[in-house]
């Protein structure tokens, strides 16, 4: 019986991810036709059913751009970036669709060390990072053990060093994933949706007028307070907005 009932749950879970692909090429072929809302809709039903990919997120970014939504254009460039962010044509679209919102927000330069551990950091998710470091550890036990192993000095030199250097990696690898991990936990980025956005000093109606933002611009969010959510731009202003006008990813 529980056999049976393991053939069944695989059995629908195989038509299910079948309907799905079936629904993202008819999606495609909308798209293809110049059905750009159809097709919209379409991907849509796709991340209702709880599946998502880096090339559904794009092909929504792509549909979006066509009928110019910017907002929800960077929206789904950004989502299909975070799963796949080495992707060129994700990153080339994704420049485009910013080329086309109204703020120019100047961003405060980085320092090198710190742009470079970033740039490290991001040549890989933080899963990759965790598997190339259980990885690196395996191999340092088999390289120390054939350093015992070994009957010449130069082998044994060769077994040492070449252990102790994939130590190093596997240990940088965990530094890394957990650096990226908690980037991503802790750091939470929203699209502002709305047209126009007005951004308070505090969070009500009555507050001060600080700035104003439009549809496409990204945010960081640090603090939400019933309806209202604190921002943070990429030059450093801060300020309160609705959370109806932005998006979080």
């Amino acid at each position: 019986m529980k056999r049976i009932i393991e053939i069944l749950l695989f059995l629908m879970i195989a038509l299910g991810f079948s309907q799905d692909e079936e629904t993202f090429q008819r999606a495609g072929s909308l798209y293809n036709q110049e059905k750009y809302q159809e097709a919209i809709d379409t991907y849509r039903s796709i991340l209702d059913s709880g599946q998502e990919s880096a090339a559904l997120y794009y092909n929504l970014g792509n549909a979006h751009y066509k009928v110019s939504n910017i907002g929800p254009s960077i929206y789904y460039y950004e989502k299909a970036l975070e799963l796949a962010p080495n992707d060129e044509d994700i990153k080339n679209n994704l420049a485009f669709a910013q080329n086309a919102t109204i703020d120019a927000i100047d961003v405060i330069p980085e320092g090198f060390v710190s742009r470079t551990i970033k740039g490290f950091t991001n040549m890989f998710s933080y899963d990759n990072w965790a598997w190339i470091s259980v990885l690196c550890v395996v191999l340092f036990v088999i390289l120390f053990i054939l350093y015992y192993t070994a009957d010449t000095s130069s082998r044994k030199r060769l077994f040492f060093v070449s252990s102790w250097l994939l130590l190093f990696v596997g240990i940088l690898g965990v530094v890394f994933a957990f650096n990226q991990y908690n980037t991503l936990k802790n750091d939470q980025f929203a699209i502002i949706f709305s047209q126009e956005a007005v951004v308070k000093s505090e969070p009500n109606l009555r507050s001060e007028e600080v700035f104003e933002l439009h549809e496409g611009t990204k945010v960081k969010v640090t603090e939400t307070v019933n309806n209202w959510k604190k921002i943070k731009l990429a030059d450093g202003k801060i300020g309160w907005i609705p959370a109806e006008d932005l998006k979080e990813l």
